[in-house]
């Protein structure tokens, strides 16, 4: 028998968290830099989505247990979260600000602008058994 936490099944994509990374301003750019302190999950997995067309989406899925840190670090693109009752639509483009994804919050990341990179940092490595890949399976995973 499979076991979750109360947190995965009571997620809301209230809990979602735009986070602003630290930067040191200079005239000759910006950097933007993420330590411990930045969010609430140790790293263990960074992967990043490019050349995706603009009329593709990527995710459509949720995790049991992963926590997610998605950053616009060149372009633009939506980020469709659903909780199974609510939905939201953020946008994200700005390279200093990141979505915090908790466990739990189906996502669906979507209308890529051309050049656009999406980082994603993640609070473990790859598990397919993490995965819920089907909206009905997703539901049933919530009690809805």
């Amino acid at each position: 028998m499979e076991t979750t936490t109360r947190q995965n099944i009571i997620s809301t994509v209230n809990d979602l968290q735009r986070i602003e990374i630290p930067k040191i301003k200079d005239a000759r750019g910006n950097l933007a830099v993420i330590e411990k302190e930045c969010i609430p999950f140790e790293i263990k997995r960074v992967y990043y989505l490019y050349d995706v067309p603009s009329d593709a989406f990527r995710g459509g899925h949720a995790h049991k247990t992963l926590y997610q840190f998605l950053i616009p670090v060149s372009g633009s693109f939506e980020v469709r979260v659903k909780d199974g009752c609510n939905e939201r639509l953020i946008t994200m483009n700005k390279p200093d600000k990141g979505l915090l994804i908790v466990p739990g919050i189906w996502r669906e990341i979507e209308n890529f602008s051309s050049g656009s990179v999406c980082l994603v940092l993640a609070s473990a490595e790859f598990n397919e058994d993490d995965y819920i890949r089907d909206f009905e399976d997703y539901l049933s995973f919530k009690g809805i």
